[in-house]
């Protein structure tokens, strides 16, 4: 007789409940020893000694975490030109240098640059030749020429002129603006003349000169204060403006004079001298104290051999003596 009995259904189904859930744990003890996916940091490390880390060249891996094991998306390889271009300061130096160096040259040598002549303005009596010639602008380079040189250079080889404007233009004109002095004198002094300016300065003649007052020095007059040109006027202003006064009333035939001891006087045709010092301020006031005297003197048929009126406030003259026989 067997001992084996029978199942029953219930054992049955308690069997078959059993053999699923060990069949579960099976199954997910197998999925709990599968290995994780490696993720990685995209955050920098931060050193803790702080030195800051070495960057090494190292292609960069991209994971995607989806769940499942091992897969991995390939990188998209985007490939960029590399434009390290080092700059040689060096050779640009050398090819600026070089390039100024010619143009400098071309500047200075092109006759397209060279002054054939300046253009002369306000010159009556000196002619533009004579200007051009002392201005040493002729065939100079325009990049070369100085306007204070150049003025200089005109005003001291012609006093005559008060003053020279010189400017100049690209690319090659200059133009030169002078004035010339007016001569009011022309003055006399051992066998030479020379002419006198309302200023007393003196200049040699050049050209023609109407209307000029003729003076004769027999003693050389004091100069006059140097100006801010440094020029020393031959003729003291107050003794310009005396001839200038005295003019009108010499009479003709008779020579203005100068000299230290009468100061300007002329030898009258009527046969006496008259002198008037060389104060301009009291001029005037002279020639009346003089017209005074002569029409005194010729009232009574006096013919003095000398008339002083240097003071106007003491005037005197001198009658010729009478030799008794």
């Amino acid at each position: 007789m067997s001992n084996k009995r029978d199942l029953t259904r219930a054992e049955i189904v308690r069997n078959r409940r059993n053999e699923r859930s060990a069949k579960e744990m099976a199954q997910t003890k197998q999925q709990a020893l599968k290995p994780m996916v490696r993720a990685t940091s995209r955050t920098p490390t931060v050193p803790i000694n702080g030195y800051a880390p070495i960057k090494q060249k190292t292609k960069r891996r991209f994971n995607l975490l989806l769940g499942l094991p091992e897969i991995h998306l390939p990188k998209t390889k985007i490939a960029l030109p590399n434009f390290h271009i080092r700059a040689n300061w060096r050779f640009a130096s050398l090819i600026i240098t070089l390039l100024l160096g010619v143009t400098l040259y071309l500047l200075f040598t092109l006759p397209y640059f060279h002054v054939p002549q300046a253009t002369v303005f306000g010159a009556n009596r000196i002619t533009s030749e004579e200007i051009n010639a002392v201005s040493g602008v002729m065939g100079a380079s325009i990049f070369t020429l100085q306007s204070d040189e150049i003025e200089n250079n005109i005003l001291t080889n012609y006093p005559e002129l008060i003053s020279a404007q010189v400017n100049v233009y690209l690319p090659n004109q200059v133009h030169i603006t002078v004035t010339e002095r007016t001569p009011v004198i022309l003055l006399q002094q051992n066998q030479g003349y020379t002419w006198i300016d309302t200023n007393g300065i003196a200049f040699r003649p050049h050209g023609l000169a109407e209307n000029l007052i003729l003076l004769n020095v027999i003693d050389t007059p004091p100069a006059g204060i140097t100006d801010e040109n440094n020029l020393t006027p031959y003729l003291q202003k107050d003794l310009v403006d005396a001839v200038t006064l005295l003019a009108p009333l010499v009479p003709a035939g008779s020579t203005l004079t100068f000299s230290l001891a009468d100061g300007l006087h002329w030898q009258d045709p009527r046969g006496w001298t008259v002198a008037f010092g060389t104060s301009a301020h009291d001029m005037p006031l002279k020639m009346r104290i003089y017209q005074s005297l002569v029409d005194s003197l010729s009232a009574s048929n006096r013919t003095p051999i000398y008339i002083n009126v240097v003071h106007p406030d003491a005037p005197f003259y001198r009658m010729a003596e009478v030799v008794e026989p």
